[in-house]
């Protein structure tokens, strides 16, 4: 079973009237402020889980800005794609829930344009990549990544103003090899 079915956009009727730019881009200002994000990793058939807690601050980036300019130009984009992108900034730090030690910080930039969502790096490479993109509704964005012979499906769900939650599977030749589940709560 995958966790996206399809990729098509959907109906006017299932996004209340709105364009799928109109819908991208309330999700990402939706998404703006401070996170807590406590992620479990289960590695499959029967590995190591994983818990973390994440600090996950969005900073809701309007068509223009720098960060997407430069985004565009890694995705090697024309100047008018460039300035239509919409998107956001996400700065992460994150610590092993049961030891407290420091796993990972950084950042990475989103962008929207049509029914691809530009990243300027994946989960699991630092170079730039590209994921197709529906909402089958205002709260929740359904994403399809494939790179280096994996493939990540992503659902994020926003539950009221407080609360979001993910889930992201990952797979390669076929196989689910992990699987990533996240709480997140807005703190600011």
């Amino acid at each position: 079973m995958t966790l996206l079915p399809q990729l098509t956009q959907p109906s006017s009727s299932q996004t209340h009237g709105q364009t799928s730019s109109d819908l991208i881009r309330a999700f990402f200002q939706f998404s703006e402020g401070k996170w807590r994000s406590e992620r479990r990793y289960y590695t499959l058939p029967e590995g190591p889980t994983e818990e973390l807690v994440s600090i996950v601050t969005v900073e809701f980036l309007e068509p223009g800005h720098v960060s997407l300019l430069e985004l565009g130009s890694l995705h090697q984009l024309s100047l008018a794609e460039c300035e239509a992108l919409c998107g956001s900034k996400v700065y992460w730090e994150s610590t092993d829930s049961r030891n407290g030690k420091k796993k990972s910080a950084g950042s990475t930039v989103f962008g929207a344009l049509n029914s691809i969502l530009y990243r300027d790096r994946g989960f699991a490479t630092l170079n730039p990549v590209t994921a197709k993109f529906y909402l089958p509704n205002p709260e929740t964005l359904c994403l399809r990544t494939e790179y280096n012979g994996s493939v990540f499906e992503e659902e994020i769900k926003h539950i009221g103003q407080q609360y979001r939650t993910r889930q992201s599977i990952m797979s390669r030749a076929g196989e689910q090899i992990m699987i990533g589940q996240y709480l997140e709560k807005r703190i600011q």
